[in-house]
């Protein structure tokens, strides 16, 4: 269950920096909501991960937590804000993926 925790904290942080491309982008009134959609992900981001902690190794879900988040940000950016995917960006996006999934088959929990 505490994977579950810590993949869905993942995608919350996933979330908030996400919110933070788009405020950049908006101005007024839109873009206090997308600051407001930033410090609630980040606070669900926290928890879940606090939440985690509980029972997996920290080292685990810490890395797993920023890789969750590191790979997902990259994703939202070429998808959503247009940004390059150059083939070594690819390639280590993969590498990234990878020692996630070598951290989850190798952790006691």
């Amino acid at each position: 269950m505490n994977w579950i925790f810590l993949i869905l904290g993942g995608l919350f942080e996933v979330g908030f920096t996400s919110c933070l491309g788009k405020a950049k982008e908006t101005s007024g009134a839109e873009s206090y909501l997308w600051y407001a959609g930033f410090g609630i992900s980040l606070v669900a981001s926290m928890l879940l991960l606090i939440k985690a902690t509980q029972t997996l190794p920290l080292g685990t879900a810490y890395a797993v937590w920023t890789g969750i988040g590191a790979v997902g940000t990259v994703l939202v950016g070429i998808f959503i804000f247009k940004e390059p995917a150059t083939f070594w960006r690819l390639f280590f996006i993969f590498t990234l993926i990878a020692s996630i999934v070598g951290l989850k088959a190798v952790s006691s929990h």
